[in-house]
């Protein structure tokens, strides 16, 4: 019997108040490459969108240039709320309010994915507007309203021969 690894993915927007060249994004700018770089050193880290520029700031998901998003796989749900809760990425992103627009709906989007298998930001995107309008769903869920993975579910249908 064959078993399915799963992964947890992250996407996260948000609405910058000014452009990325602005003094007013600054210091966001300024401490992006050592927060990245923080994610990629973290245990449990796996993937994470970026450009060839080595983030995801120039890669555009809507009409608004000043949309940016941020997406990444995490081995587990601790390992991923370890770096965003209890790192220097708590810090940074403490001046969220200094550097982007408050959201009016939800803007954080967690899903399991098979391990191997990064999300494409079409599906990502999918997932938060899933999220918006049904709320917390094994499909797309909040660190608050927590799913388990699907490992029990894959095993028992491949037992089962259920497709």
């Amino acid at each position: 019997m064959r078993t399915t690894t799963w992964h947890i993915a992250q996407l996260n927007v948000a609405t910058a108040v000014a452009p990325l060249d602005s003094p007013e994004l600054a210091d966001f700018v300024a401490a992006l490459d050592g927060v990245n770089a923080l994610a990629e050193a973290s245990p449990g880290f796996v993937w994470r969108l970026k450009s060839d520029g080595g983030n995801a700031t120039n890669i555009r998901a809507s009409d608004d240039p000043n949309f940016l998003v941020n997406m990444s796989v995490w081995e587990s749900l601790e390992a991923l709320s370890a770096f965003v809760y209890r790192s220097v990425h708590a810090e940074v992103m403490g001046r969220r309010r200094d550097w982007f627009h408050k959201p009016g709906q939800a803007y954080q989007v967690l899903w399991w994915v098979p391990a191997g298998q990064p999300p494409a930001l079409e599906e990502a995107l999918n997932r938060l507007d899933h999220l918006r309008r049904h709320g917390s769903t094994a499909h797309a869920f909040t660190f608050k309203d927590r799913y388990p993975t699907l490992i029990a579910p894959v095993n028992q249908a491949m037992r089962t021969g259920w497709p």
